[in-house]
């Protein structure tokens, strides 16, 4: 296997690193990870199908076998590890699958602490699989953090965070979680796909691995399933490459060179998602079709500061409650025109779903309810449209599907 986020040229020569110590951000989603191929000159890497690479001498090589490493895979990992001010990067085939890998590395008998307010995936994962293999969760509002002493065990060994969170936007003080939890000997693990790298970086603020499911904002163009770990920690970094190798829960070359091009327009993307979703907030919290909006750009949101404290932007992803119930959010979802009615998240185009039959159906209704996971508490992903499309298009939705809450009290 060839050593983790080193760039070489494909026969094996080094090439200067292109580090976040020494580059902007932009500077580094173009040319991380991306040297030039050195046997065409080619200023974009080539696509490297081969399964398997010649050796040089028995055990002598760069790459061996594309489960174990690829030249697409090895330069996305290292793009993502740069973005991300860490040193070790790896890419699996799914956000799932690096939520399965990372989980990996504790010892049945091991206890998990993770946020309430969690993805569907990451929560059906630690409460159907993880149980299954000797490892406990339990589920706590780390917004407050207290709730975090409140539930370390002596058996307790990693903290899973969202921030924000999905979809009620909740934030979650990183730095604090891994003061607490660094003194009592656990991991911090930060799912950071709602912001990317672009508007925050956990490392920084004293997570030990940060993931993301790179099917969304790191790709950002709807056509790529993958997920992706980052640390700095040189033992989880083994873990995490022998599991990456021995699971084989591994991208394909093709997904790998094409999530690479998406990182590249990243710091333009996550800018214009920020600032359309912005604008959108703020006309959806002035409308009297809506009862509350989630934002964490709003000074509305009960933690704006703690949002301005720890990011750097406040992402793409607004939520908020339609007047009136499931059944006229449903119509909103229905009359849209340009927020298409999906699941996921994250690209160029924008999306709006109902979190309690859809991303969260699978949350017991006494759990969405706890949560504020409502039947009408519409998610959306604003996409990089012209925003006076989309603030239109909101509009139309907005006042036809809210209108007819009087005909359906009338009937």
């Amino acid at each position: 296997m060839s050593p983790s986020n080193t760039n070489y040229n494909r026969f094996g020569a080094h090439a200067a690193p292109i580090t976040s110590a020494t580059y902007g951000f932009g500077t580094l989603a173009i040319h991380a990870g991306s040297e030039p191929d050195a046997a065409t000159g080619a200023v974009i890497p080539p696509l490297s199908l081969s399964t398997t690479f010649k050796q040089r001498a028995v055990g002598d090589f760069v790459y061996e076998y594309s489960r174990s490493d690829n030249p697409n895979r090895s330069n996305l990992e290292a793009a993502v590890a740069a973005l991300e001010h860490g040193a070790h990067g790896f890419a699996f085939s799914s956000g799932s699958a690096t939520t399965a890998t990372v989980l990996n590395t504790l010892q049945p008998g091991s206890h998990v602490i993770s946020v309430n307010d969690v993805y569907g995936g990451t929560h059906r994962y630690l409460n159907k699989v993880a149980q299954s293999l000797g490892v406990t969760t339990t589920f706590v509002d780390l917004a407050q953090i207290d709730n975090l002493r409140d539930a370390i065990r002596e058996n307790s060994r990693l903290v899973w965070i969202e921030t924000p969170t999905n979809p009620t936007l909740r934030l979650v003080d990183i730095a604090a979680v891994a003061e607490i939890a660094h003194e009592a000997g656990l991991f911090v693990v930060v799912d950071n796909t709602f912001l990317s790298p672009y508007f925050q970086t956990p490392l920084d603020l004293g997570a030990d691995i940060v993931v993301h499911s790179a099917t969304k904002y790191i790709n950002g163009h709807s056509d790529v399933v993958m997920g992706v770990a980052v640390t700095n920690n040189d033992a989880l970094a083994s873990k995490l490459r022998f599991l990456q190798n021995a699971i084989g829960a591994v991208p394909s070359p093709f997904d790998c060179y094409q999530a690479q091009r998406g990182i590249k327009t990243l710091h333009l993307r996550m800018r214009q998602h920020a600032l359309n979703a912005q604008r959108v907030a703020e006309y959806l919290e002035a409308s009297s079709f809506v009862e509350s909006v989630i934002y964490p750009g709003l000074k509305s949101h009960p933690q704006h500061e703690l949002a301005c404290r720890q990011m750097r932007g406040f992402g793409g992803m607004v939520s908020f409650r339609i007047r009136g119930d499931t059944h006229t959010a449903d119509r909103f979802l229905q009359r849209t025109r340009l927020f298409t009615l999906a699941e996921s998240l994250g690209g160029v185009e924008s999306l709006a779903e109902l979190p309690a039959r859809m991303t969260h159906a699978g949350l017991a209704p006494e759990e969405r309810n706890e949560l504020g996971i409502t039947g009408n508490l519409i998610r959306l992903s604003v996409g990089v449209e012209d925003i006076e499309d989309l603030i239109t298009d909101l509009a139309q939705a907005l006042d036809s599907a809210v209108a007819e809450n009087d005909d359906d009290i009338a009937i």
